[in-house]
């Protein structure tokens, strides 16, 4: 099974979106090593940084970029992903104190 990995690169100046793939097995899910491997071979040395939100930085410090983040998988299969951003705005608009009507 392939699985597309969206991703960004910020640089200082800017950031880059792309893609990478991994192929794995029907049913599996990637690892931090298949994310690993992955940026290697893209020429990406990489640790992980945020296992929750999936920030990789890199290991060289002469690295031009500042850190890579997945922004979603895509296997094929129609799923459903909380947008964390959109839930984080909603939440700050959204009152504290609700009550019924």
């Amino acid at each position: 099974m392939e699985c597309i990995v969206h991703f960004e690169v910020e640089y200082k100046q800017k950031t880059k979106e792309l893609r990478g793939l991994i192929f794995l097995d029907k049913g599996k899910t990637p690892t931090e090593q298949d994310f690993l491997s992955m940026f290697g071979d893209m020429g990406y040395k990489l640790r992980l940084a945020d296992q929750e939100n999936l920030v990789f930085l890199p290991t060289e410090p002469s690295a031009e970029y500042q850190k890579v983040r997945i922004r979603r998988l895509d296997t094929g299969e129609e799923n459903y992903q909380t947008d964390r951003e959109l839930k984080s705005i909603i939440s700050n608009l959204l009152p504290k104190d609700t009550r019924p009507i």
